[in-house]
């Protein structure tokens, strides 16, 4: 039995969605601003050399397939932060995992912006950071020692994470912006993200800890 198969199997599966997507996304932009009313399944599935039903097998709306590219980067976040070195600080930790994951390569801004300007595809986005929170949070509990079940702190940060993600997008479109994606990111990331979790009183979690 070929012990590579079923990873074969994966990587092709994971090629045809890419394929599928980006597809999606250049057809998209090439129709203008109103991209993504004017695309049809057919076209996508013929630039991306598959059949409408290979394309329906994979997505289910045209703002799904659009936004697979940047939902698959989102959900790899948690998977990266557990990468990095067991001793890195929780903030030098994270600030290097996303950055080489959203900045190596840039971000093409052509299709960002078409994601971030059409209310769909930016809810779409959205939707798709909103569910990578989860792994990531558990990165952060992981790394930090703290209950995913029991304390805030793993989540809250993890929200926080995607959410400066979305922040430094919408930055780095801004006109007349001269600096790099990575910078940006960086900058946004350093503003949530702390070196530790903050120290509770003696016998409660973050979670219990009145608001004062």
């Amino acid at each position: 039995m070929n012990d590579d198969a079923p990873d074969l199997r994966a990587r092709n599966k994971q090629a045809t969605r890419e394929a599928i997507s980006h597809a999606a996304l250049r057809l998209a932009i090439e129709q203008g601003p109103h991209g993504l009313a004017l695309v049809r399944v057919h076209d996508i599935a013929t630039a991306a050399g598959v059949s409408s039903r290979t394309y329906n097998n994979y997505f289910s709306s045209r703002a799904e397939a659009i936004c697979a590219f940047q939902a698959d980067q989102a959900g790899r976040v948690g998977q990266a932060l557990r990468a990095r070195p067991a001793g890195e600080p929780l903030d030098q930790a994270v600030i290097a995992a996303v950055i080489v994951l959203y900045t190596d390569p840039e971000p093409d801004k052509a299709g960002l912006r078409m994601i971030m300007s059409t209310p769909e595809l930016e809810g779409e986005a959205l939707r798709a950071f909103t569910m990578a929170e989860g792994p990531l949070a558990e990165a952060i509990a992981a790394r930090t020692g703290t209950d995913p079940q029991r304390d805030l702190f793993p989540a809250v940060t993890a929200a926080a994470v995607a959410a400066a993600i979305r922040v430094a997008g919408r930055r780095w479109l801004e006109p007349g912006n001269t600096e790099s994606f990575a910078a940006i990111l960086r900058g946004a990331l350093s503003c949530v993200v702390p070196a530790a979790p903050p120290e509770a009183p003696a016998g409660e979690s973050v979670r219990q800890r009145p608001a004062r």
